[in-house]
């Protein structure tokens, strides 16, 4: 497949998969035609089903991003061994559950694998309970850099009094009043 093709169908931009081609760090096999044009090996589809890298920021400000996390989610699904079949891209916030691709996503019954970058771009609590519902008919959900933070609690805690501080406060700065919030909790303590 031609190199413009693959860049289409794995969200990311061409000039990015020609770098990555001609600096040989392309995370599927290409090689390079006497006319000096990059061909895509075809790599076998998963037969349990399909894997779509799901990427997501908060803001129209931060879409830009969107092109760096799509590549960065295909480059380490590739190296895990899948082959993504689609990058689906939302622009919208965790705490909304209104997100009509993911809702689109987590329907689609062909889609065996949801790879994204981090816990908190597919959801920002619960994701235990999305991955058993999943897994009940045979999907999964793939956590490229699942960092833990420290303590479980704290992580709990941060997510509930960030779902609390968006209701009040408003989304944008819900992130930031609950880290004070905790802070100041330490402080006392």
């Amino acid at each position: 497949m031609k190199l413009s093709e693959w860049a289409q169908r794995n969200g990311v931009h061409y000039q990015t998969a020609w770098k990555w081609a001609r600096d040989g760090t392309m995370p599927v096999p290409v090689v390079k035609t006497a006319t000096g044009r990059y061909l895509v090996l075809e790599q076998p589809a998963d037969r349990d089903g399909r894997a779509v890298a799901y990427c997501r920021v908060s803001s129209a400000d931060q879409k830009a991003d969107l092109e760096r996390q799509a590549g960065r989610v295909v480059t380490a699904a590739t190296g895990m061994g899948l082959t993504i079949s689609d990058v689906v891209t939302e622009v919208g916030s965790g705490l909304n559950g209104r997100r009509p691709k993911l809702a689109r996503l987590l329907r689609d019954a062909s889609v065996s694998v949801i790879v994204v970058e981090h816990r908190d771009r597919l959801a920002r609590f619960g994701l235990e309970h999305l991955s058993a519902a999943l897994g009940a008919s045979g999907r999964r959900i793939v956590v490229i850099d699942d960092a833990e933070v420290e303590d479980d609690l704290v992580r709990d805690m941060t997510e509930v009094l960030t779902s609390f501080c968006a209701r009040l406060y408003g989304r944008r700065s819900a992130s930031r009043r609950a880290k004070a919030a905790l802070r100041a909790a330490r402080e006392v303590a």
